[in-house]
C-alpha cells in the first residue's frame, strides 16, 4: 500500500490512519497485514454509495495501546462504529470494536481449501465487509 511520509512514521506508533473518509467518518475498518487491502477495497466501495470510511492499519496493537489516549482517539474515534478485519481469531479484535462493533474473523481451524474459497467461505471478501459496514449503520 502506498504510504506517506508521515503514515511511514506512524507505523511505528502501532496503528495509523491509511485511509481517510472524513473528519466525521461514518465507520472504522481496522485491519492488519493481508486484511488490509481488503479493508481499502470495502472503503473504495462504500465512498462510492456516498459512506465516509476510514481504515487504519494496526500492524501491532501491542504497540497501539501503549501510545497516548489523545493518539489512540484521533485514529479510531470515539464513537464511530467499528469492524475489524482478522484472517484469524477474533477475539483480542472486540476491545477495538466493541459492542456495537463487528469482527470478522475466524473461530474454527483445520478447514483445508484453495484460498479463494476460504476467504469466501470465512467472509474474508469486498461484499462481506460492506454488507457488514451496512448492517452496522
Amino acid at each position: 500500500m502506498p504510504r506517506t511520509p508521515a503514515q511511514l512514521t506512524d507505523v511505528a506508533r502501532g496503528g495509523y490512519v491509511l485511509v481517510d473518509g472524513g473528519s466525521a467518518p461514518d465507520c472504522i475498518l481496522i485491519a492488519t497485514g493481508s486484511e488490509v487491502g481488503l479493508a481499502v477495497d470495502a472503503a473504495r466501495r462504500l465512498g462510492e454509495a456516498g459512506r465516509r470510511v476510514r481504515v487504519v492499519s494496526m500492524p501491532c496493537a501491542e504497540v497501539f495501546d501503549t501510545q497516548p489516549q489523545q493518539y489512540r482517539d484521533a485514529v479510531l474515534t470515539p464513537g464511530v462504529p467499528r469492524v475489524a478485519i482478522e484472517a484469524g481469531v477474533r477475539d483480542t479484535w472486540w476491545r477495538y470494536v466493541g459492542t456495537g462493533g463487528a469482527v470478522i474473523g475466524m473461530d474454527t481451524f483445520g478447514a483445508s481449501a484453495p484460498a479463494k474459497q476460504l476467504f469466501e467461505h470465512f467472509g474474508f471478501t469486498t461484499d462481506d465487509v460492506v454488507r457488514t459496514v451496512d448492517g452496522l449503520l
